[in-house]
């Protein structure tokens, strides 16, 4: 028999990987915890987790705390995650502006700043980014110890493996390597993601979804963008990419969509598509609170919640349609939990009654009997779901290997 040793030591790097990952995990979410807790819930040794414990301590990724309260015996000494002695910048590269954000890796937003995006070829992007993240880093350089990870999400097919941004509907791009750059340009640990799918993967961390495993984020704003969490996994596929919810058809009879499809979900439920419905509406004399040069969603959100009869039409109509497509995903993934964003949910109780309706005449019984619906409870202008590619990688243990790797000074 023969033994090929490069496997057996590839197998074992990644089980300690696994290790070191599933017990910080454990302790960021169930802190205070013991290190015989620990033992229990993961089914490791306790000498193993105490050489894992005695590492992440030493890195400063955890700390030891008051002990807790003794049965018998020698008390246990709890433990806790430490998130302050390490900083990361997420970014968020809209279609208008540039969103960077510094976090601790506890998920806190220590700083935000916004800055408008003016250039939109490769080239001039990528410089117009480094130069904004490097004056970012020069003006907080007082809140930031040790910077591991800079994570930029943005619109478009992304390869977040490669690192290569292959299209994006704001810039025009050629197998854009963002990754490789900003690596060569910072020498941290470099995270690239589409917008919508990391925006789903931070609810699931931080938001309505954190004790669900199965679960679907759908954003609404521009354009229509969704995600999905499979036991808690983000789904992604062969490209990269998964559920493209926004030209799912909704009306067979309606407009030609951009992607030669007719009565495309985007064309009924963006902003802009309501807000010209309402334009056209009010000039055909419908009675309304709104006028024509305050026509924007967030007005007709407002008077929606305000009993508008116009406002209520426009949101429900959206929201109507918008849950042919929930129906659609809920009777494909059977989800626990169905999460809408964007500017529409500013009339939460008009949009989610439309969007159930819809979904309870179109979807299965047995598949939407435990499942709910709510919006988001995170900013989705914010650059959380940046920061989410990073948590993701701490947690399945990629960038918590290289800090305790690497000879950064603890």
């Amino acid at each position: 028999m023969t033994f090929n040793y490069l496997n057996l030591v590839g197998n074992a790097d990644l089980i300690k990987q696994l290790n070191y990952a599933m017990i910080y995990r454990l302790i960021v979410q169930h802190a205070p915890i013991s290190r015989i807790q620990l033992a229990e819930v993961s089914h490791l040794a306790p000498a193993s987790i105490t050489k894992i414990t005695r590492q992440l301590i030493k890195k400063k990724l955890i700390r030891e705390v008051d002990a807790q309260q003794s049965t018998g015996g020698r008390p246990a000494v709890s433990i806790e995650a430490k998130f302050n002695h390490y900083q990361t910048i997420a970014v968020q590269l809209s279609r208008s502006q540039v969103t960077l954000e510094l976090y601790d890796i506890g998920g806190n937003c220590l700083v935000s700043n916004v800055y408008p995006l003016t250039h939109f070829t490769q080239e001039l992007a990528q410089k117009y980014l480094i130069k904004l993240i490097e004056q970012f880093i020069q003006e907080h350089s007082k809140r930031i110890k040790n910077l591991i990870a800079i994570s930029v999400v943005l619109p478009g097919l992304i390869d977040s493996v490669r690192g290569i941004i292959r299209y994006t509907p704001h810039i025009q791009v050629k197998e854009w390597p963002l990754s490789e750059e900003l690596q060569k340009q910072f020498n941290v640990s470099i995270f690239l993601g589409n917008d919508i799918q990391s925006l789903a993967l931070a609810e699931s961390y931080f938001g309505t979804t954190q004790n669900v495993d199965d679960s679907i984020l759908i954003r609404v704003h521009r354009g229509v963008g969704s995600g999905v969490i499979i036991n808690q996994q983000l789904l992604t596929n062969h490209n990269q990419s998964a559920c493209e919810v926004g030209h799912i058809q909704v009306d067979a009879l309606g407009e030609r969509c951009h992607c030669g499809n007719f009565g495309c979900l985007e064309n009924r439920v963006v902003n802009k598509a309501i807000e010209l419905r309402a334009k056209q509406m009010i000039e055909q004399g419908y009675p309304t609170k709104l006028s024509l040069d305050d026509c924007n969603i967030a007005n007709i959100c407002k008077y929606a919640n305000q009993g508008d009869e116009l406002a209520i039409k426009l949101v429900k109509d959206a929201g109507e349609n918008l849950g042919r497509a929930v129906a659609m995903m809920v009777n494909i993934f059977n989800p626990q939990q169905i999460v809408l964003a964007g500017e529409l949910t500013k009339s939460p109780e008009v949009l989610l009654n439309a969007v159930n309706s819809a979904l309870n005449a179109q979807s299965l019984e047995e598949l939407r009997k435990n499942l709910t619906i709510n919006c988001s409870s995170l900013n989705d202008c914010s650059a959380i779901g940046a920061f989410a590619l990073i948590q993701q990688a701490l947690f399945n243990g990629s960038l918590l290997m290289t800090l305790l790797e690497n000879n950064m000074p603890a």
